[in-house]
């Protein structure tokens, strides 16, 4: 018997060696947007891009491999993926969706729910009480981030997949933060998994994709046909692309992960900080459900900063080693405010239920030298908490 491939090996070794005319190593890139029928009512495997292209399909199966289900779908990006689950739904359908998840999902699902697309219920998914509440209205869907984007919240995924197909409901789960090279839900008994493609996938911030991979193959199908019909699939080029940043997902995620780890680490230690958000910490509520469900607590941090708008904007804009921007999961370390970036789609009411303050900042971990990152933020840190010690030394004299 042979022994079982290791993840990452599958990841490295993704459709290389499949060019069957001249050998390449590296599969090639098909930009044709249409291919020639045999003959007359004699269709090929593909006959247009937008339905089937042999790019994209190395990247879905790569996909579908590493995630280990029946079947993917790659789209145009994240969003589109996102889209495309909810197109499972029907008007009186429940969609229960976590009160913390990311802004551009929010945006979408209260704006499809306020068309007539299906009935929409916000809860805090960490709360067992919240979740009882709103599985008793027998939801067709869950829709679970673990970790949510930008509090970093747990959630139990095998237990939340029990309850939830205890009624009948399908559980999908948004793995954009951790890739499977860190979790791998449809193990846990999720139905479907989302990527935003852009993020560690991809890994290097040059190319906007997503991903739907489905447990069910009759539920791929329904997927790939909503795909296909609406237009949403990926670009060839986006595909190789992405491909191709796979075969470093496994030693990017590991870097990642430490330059988090370290930075949380500093981050707890400095008086300019009054809150860290990463499982990795040993008192962060889901930490031992993180370290049970997941291969590693991912290189996303969030914290809160004592002050207000000067120490936000003295941390924000003086970081030399991370760029202010939105996105994440690239080589590269980012620096994101929620509530005027990522979240900014969310009422500020909903903001504050869901616990995101405007004193919130996200840090997505690049592969850089750890310790530049350490100092870096604790510079930022100091000339943030210097502020105050000026304005205390001024108003002194002025007394």
């Amino acid at each position: 018997m042979s022994k079982p491939v290791n993840p990452q090996t599958r990841a490295v070794r993704a459709a290389l060696e499949s060019d069957q005319q001249h050998g390449a190593v590296v599969p090639p890139l098909f930009l044709s947007s249409n291919y020639t029928f045999v003959g007359f009512a004699q269709k090929r495997q593909y006959d247009y891009t937008r339905s089937g292209n042999p790019t994209r399909d190395a990247l879905a199966g790569a996909l579908c491999e590493l995630e280990q289900g029946s079947g993917c779908v790659v789209t145009s990006s994240g969003m589109a993926a996102i889209h495309l689950v909810c197109l499972l739904l029907n008007s009186d359908d429940l969609l229960v969706v976590p009160h913390d998840c990311y802004g551009g999902s929010y945006r979408l699902f209260a704006n499809l729910a306020a068309r007539g697309a299906f009935r929409v219920r916000f809860i805090d998914q960490t709360d067992p009480a919240a979740v009882s509440a709103a599985l008793a209205e027998n939801p067709r869907m869950v829709w679970v981030e673990t970790p949510s984007n930008p509090l970093l919240r747990i959630v139990d995924l095998a237990a939340m997949v029990e309850q939830a197909h205890a009624i009948g409901a399908l559980v999908a789960a948004d793995n954009t933060f951790l890739s499977p090279a860190l979790q791998q839900p449809l193990r846990l008994g999720a139905d479907i998994v989302v990527h935003s493609t852009t993020k560690y996938l991809n890994g290097h911030s040059d190319v906007v994709g997503g991903a739907v991979i489905s447990a069910d193959e009759a539920v791929h199908a329904q997927i790939a046909d909503w795909a296909n019909t609406i237009g949403v699939a990926g670009a060839p080029f986006d595909s190789y692309m992405t491909l191709r940043g796979i075969r470093t997902l496994f030693p990017r995620m590991r870097q990642h992960e430490e330059n988090a780890a370290r930075v949380a680490e500093a981050l707890v230690q400095h008086p300019a900080v009054t809150r860290v958000y990463y499982p990795g910490l040993t008192d962060h509520p889901g930490h031992d459900i993180a370290r049970r469900q997941q291969g590693g607590y991912g290189g996303m941090v969030s914290f809160e900063i004592a002050g207000g708008e000067a120490q936000l904007r003295c941390v924000l804009e003086g970081l030399q080693h991370f760029s202010l921007a939105e996105s994440l999961g690239g080589v590269e370390s980012l620096v994101c405010h929620p509530a005027t970036m990522t979240h900014a789609p969310m009422e500020p009411e909903a903001r504050r239920r869901a616990g995101i303050s405007d004193t919130l900042i996200r840090l997505s971990l690049g592969v850089e030298a750890a310790d530049d990152l350490v100092a870096d933020v604790c510079a930022a840190l100091d000339r943030a908490l210097a502020i105050d010690a000026v304005r205390a030394t001024a108003a002194d004299g002025g007394r």
